[in-house]
């Protein structure tokens, strides 16, 4: 079997509005027609919206890549969901971390700066480019479904 990231991206997503569905919230997949915004989810009232954008990582890896975008703060009513998506013959579990957007600018801003600061390969400085990372272990967002409350 091939490797295809998209196809991992798609059930992240699809995972990521079905638990929201299971847990009460209306969630549906926005299949790329909505900018930064993969996820539109809202209580059953429908007088909470939130923006959810999803992102894919392999269980036991620390950072997940994201891109310039992660940087900026969309405020309170956009979230961050960081899906563990396990391969296919993995015993490991699905792992979600529901992250606000201003945290996710702090630790994606603050990862980027170390980074930057930090020489790589033969003393050489780090560029800046367009790729960012998230630690994956912001364990207080674990599980943290409840994003229209």
């Amino acid at each position: 079997m091939t490797r295809d990231k998209s196809t991992r991206g798609n059930a992240s997503q699809f995972f990521v509005a079905g638990e929201l569905c299971r847990r009460g919230y209306a969630a549906v997949v926005t299949m790329g027609n909505t900018p930064n915004t993969d996820v539109l989810c809202s209580n059953l009232a429908g007088t909470r919206f939130v923006h959810i954008q999803v992102k894919t990582f392999v269980p036991g890896n620390k950072t997940c890549s994201v891109g310039l975008k992660a940087e900026r703060n969309f405020g309170p009513n956009f979230f961050w969901v960081l899906g563990g998506i396990p391969t296919p013959n993995s015993e490991r579990p699905f792992e979600y971390y529901i992250i606000p957007a201003a945290e996710m600018a702090r630790n994606v801003s603050e990862l980027n700066r170390k980074w930057l600061a930090t020489p790589g390969k033969a003393g050489r400085q780090h560029r800046e480019n367009k790729v960012r990372a998230v630690n994956v272990s912001p364990k207080s967002y674990e599980f943290f479904w409840s994003v229209t409350e």
